[in-house]
């Protein structure tokens, strides 16, 4: 990770607090603010929610099971329906298996018990970000799947080595796609991270891109191999053909996607490959056993 705790706010992580306990949830937002954070605090179910589908989007939630008017698993499950990816730490006084197995299903990365120590939780906030840093596979400079190379260093496409004539939206979206391949991406996702907006383009007019898009790299474009429709949440790029690195491949030697996909994006991605953030001297946080 890379920040140091005299680094300023404006290129770091965003963070979401969402805690009911407002001793405990001030000492956190305190704690990582002074380390650098951009950070807001929740107390209320509704709130959390609003605050991870409004844009831009946080770096990273830590999510309180117990929150009043919706819990944090219902936050969670709804999060992740509107197309939210934000990586979330479940905070929680239950050490229970099957109370983990669950937040895990609806998309936590990771738990944390009550009470905690403010080190093991920084420590943890910092492995789950280093983890969604390389959870994209590598795209290198070319990606070829079929008959259709895309070439992003100077983010052209060919088919047959024959120039696709592709819209620059339209080479945002393929590449997209080809960054998140095998996992499904929401409308709500492509609004936010390749239009950088949400909410105000209707999905109809995100499939009209899509449909287009299909027409110059498919191969049966009413029938796609590639870009195919997961109904009633948007897409999902699918294809065992490609030359390049699998999505399990190693990420020691990630390439930085194009610039036209990475201003998309929070500067915090590009700063925090420069390093460790030490967390030496991290107090013990107040009310942490609390709920």
């Amino acid at each position: 990770m890379p920040f140091s705790s005299s680094a300023t706010g404006a290129s770091e992580a965003r963070l979401l607090i969402a805690e009911d306990d407002p001793d405990l949830g001030s000492s956190l937002e305190s704690f990582f603010a002074q380390h650098g954070y951009e950070v807001h605090h929740a107390m209320e179910g509704e709130d959390a929610l609003q605050e991870m589908t409004t844009l831009p989007p946080y770096d990273l939630v830590l999510l309180d099971v117990r929150l009043p008017q919706k819990d944090g698993f219902e936050v969670l499950r709804e999060a992740r329906q509107s197309g939210v990816d934000s990586p979330v730490i479940m905070l929680t006084v239950k050490d229970e298996h099957e109370h983990k197995l669950r937040g895990f299903d609806l998309g936590a990365d990771d738990y944390v018990t009550k009470p905690f120590d403010a080190k093991e939780l920084a420590a943890r906030v910092e492995a789950v970000l280093s983890r969604s840093q390389s959870a994209l596979p590598d795209t290198g400079d070319v990606f070829a799947f079929g008959n259709v190379s895309v070439h992003f260093p100077d983010e052209t496409v060919t088919r047959d080595s024959e120039p696709v004539g592709l819209t620059d939206l339209e080479f945002d979206i393929l590449t997209y796609f080809i960054e998140h391949r095998g996992r499904t991406v929401s409308r709500e996702q492509l609004l936010r991270d390749v239009w950088g907006i949400s909410g105000d383009i209707t999905t109809r007019t995100i499939d009209r891109h899509v449909a287009s898009l299909r027409k110059k790299i498919e191969p049966t474009p009413d029938e796609p191999a590639y870009l195919q429709t997961v109904y009633g949440i948007g897409y999902k790029f699918v294809t065992d053909d490609v030359s390049g690195p699998s999505p399990s491949a190693s990420q020691t030697d990630q390439h930085l996607p194009p610039e036209n996909i990475r201003r998309h994006r929070s500067a915090f991605h590009e700063e925090k490959r420069k390093g460790p953030r030490s967390w030496r001297g991290a107090p013990w946080l107040p009310h942490a056993d609390h709920r």
